[in-house]
């Protein structure tokens, strides 16, 4: 697969290890496809953090790990991942890890991640990691907003389909998740958007580009 000519700074620190050159020069927007699963994690009543398992497209997921099964027996273990996983949770930090919590309509920080890990599921790499909050906060009547999206849309996220895509974890008795999908629809390539949705376009948005949130994939929490 040919090195991309377009390499936006993002990506570059996204996943160095190789996002980026999984594009063509000739290829737009988006370049990686994620399939999202969340859990948010309460202890004493309070919420305490998120968990993201992102689940990549076997095209990625090929050549992101190239030459990572060093016993060469053919499959890749944890540990074999390990680096790979560290290296790129933490390379999310700048993009608040795409993902976004607001209780009761307050925008919620979280700490540095926690328990980052991979693994692989079928031909799927799959990245896991814990996101604490930097406070615990309780929920109460309030709804509590997840959003998982990339702003700069070079990554295409979408909750995965079926029940564990929002799952609850030590919640209140009687809170309950539901998953809402975007309205807008994806288009397939820069050339099919809008006038100017061109790679000079795309290569122009940052962490704080609101672009990629008309995408965003999202799980409400409502508690009795």
């Amino acid at each position: 697969m040919p090195i991309a000519a377009y390499v936006p700074r993002a990506v570059v620190r996204l996943l160095a290890a190789g996002l980026g050159l999984a594009a063509t020069a000739a290829s737009a927007h988006p370049h990686v496809w994620v399939s999202a699963k969340a859990q948010l994690v309460y202890e004493s009543g309070k919420l305490v953090g998120v968990r993201d398992t992102w689940s990549f497209d076997p095209e990625y997921t090929a050549f992101v790990t190239q030459g990572l099964d060093t016993n060469k027996d053919g499959t890749l273990t944890p540990d074999e991942l390990a680096g790979l996983a560290a290296e790129n949770t933490a390379n999310l930090a700048e993009f608040g890890y795409f993902t976004k919590l607001k209780v009761g309509g307050k925008e919620q920080a979280f700490a540095d991640p926690k328990e980052p890990t991979m693994r692989m599921e079928d031909k799927a790499l799959v990245l896991s990691f814990l996101l604490p909050l930097k406070a615990p906060v309780q929920q109460g009547r309030g709804v509590a907003a997840l959003e998982v999206y990339d702003p700069t849309y070079f990554v295409a996220f979408s909750f995965a389909e079926g029940t564990d895509a929002a799952t609850l974890a030590g919640a209140p008795q009687g809170c309950a998740a539901t998953v809402t999908r975007p309205k807008t629809e994806q288009p397939k390539t820069a050339e099919t958007g809008a006038p100017g949705m061109t790679e000079a376009f795309f290569e122009a948005l940052t962490a704080a580009s609101t672009y990629g949130v008309q995408f965003a994939s999202r799980i409400l929490v409502a508690c009795p």
